[in-house]
């Protein structure tokens, strides 16, 4: 598989990984070795970033569309998250409220569809 492809699937940022991992192809064996016992780079990355939208999103507690609306465009690291998070913005605060809505609006709907 690609290299993008293989970073989503691991959660990191493709353009902090080494650049082997970068240029070559990842086989479904090598990517299930790097989930089952993570080399120190991937576990690096793990926990201080940077860190890509979609875990950026999970972080903060905002959607992917929340962090462009506040202006977040480029890869985060652990310390700028908490940095963002100890400030805690307009933005953040209102699209955490949005995020808030959105989950209940999809399990009230999700449990009259299950009625």
């Amino acid at each position: 598989m690609k290299p993008s492809t293989a970073a989503k699937k691991l959660e990191v940022y493709l353009e902090a990984t080494p650049a082997e991992f970068q240029e070559g192809v990842v086989s479904r064996d090598e990517l299930n070795a790097l989930q089952a016992d993570p080399p120190q780079w991937l576990r690096d990355l793990r926990r201080n970033g940077p860190f890509p939208r979609q875990i950026l999103a999970l972080k903060l507690g905002v959607s992917i569309s929340g962090l462009a609306r506040g202006g977040i465009t480029e890869a985060l690291t652990s310390d700028q998250v908490e940095e963002i998070k100890a400030a805690c913005p307009d933005w953040l605060r209102r699209e955490r409220a949005v995020q808030v809505e959105t989950l209940k609006e999809a399990a009230r709907l999700k449990q009259r569809k299950a009625d």
